[in-house]
């Protein structure tokens, strides 16, 4: 029978190196996954090509000079630069601390997030912009298209938050 439960004890050389192992095959799934996706949209697809899949959800191809929800995205071009050297930054802070021991969460946590700044990063450094291609909206309101990268980002920095709060609290009684 499979179990989840690790036959070495918690913090030992061997569960660390497993679960390091783990991590970084999550943010490579999510890099790959991400690349993948984002090389069919680019290559097979025109740029503003859109897809719709049901009444709230279009497959898009957009691109995206800036940040989150397009920030900066008219600065001119330094930002390429910039946002390029904050993923490379923030990658190599996260390869460093998924090396330490870690709670599983947290290291879950980490891990997608260094897949999203890989996946995001990579597509600065090969084209200067970030693919887009999921779009969802509501009548003729439309959440700023996303990406596989921008999930991996989003729901790491969510986990990290949850524990932050929830070690807050524990810790305030």
């Amino acid at each position: 029978m499979f179990s989840l439960r690790s036959p070495w004890p918690a913090g030992s050389p061997r569960t660390t190196s497993h679960s390091r192992l783990i991590a970084y095959c999550i943010a490579l799934v999510i890099v790959l996954a991400d690349q993948g996706i984002k090389y069919w949209v680019h290559e097979f697809t025109p740029y503003g090509w859109r897809q719709p899949v049901t009444s709230f959800f279009n497959l898009v191809h957009v691109w995206n000079y800036g940040a989150a929800f397009s920030f900066l995205a008219d600065a001119g071009g330094w930002q390429r630069f910039f946002f390029g050297c904050v993923a490379l930054i923030v990658a190599l802070w996260l390869v460093v601390a998924l090396a330490k021991p870690l709670p599983w969460v947290e290291r879950l946590g980490y891990a997608l997030v260094l897949g999203g700044a890989l996946g995001n990063g990579l597509d600065r450094a090969l084209r200067g912009y970030v693919v887009d291609f999921l779009d969802f909206y509501a009548v003729d309101w439309h959440w700023p298209a996303f990406n596989i990268a921008d999930m991996g980002i989003v729901c790491g920095a969510g986990i990290l938050m949850w524990l932050a709060i929830r070690n807050k609290s524990v810790d305030h009684g």
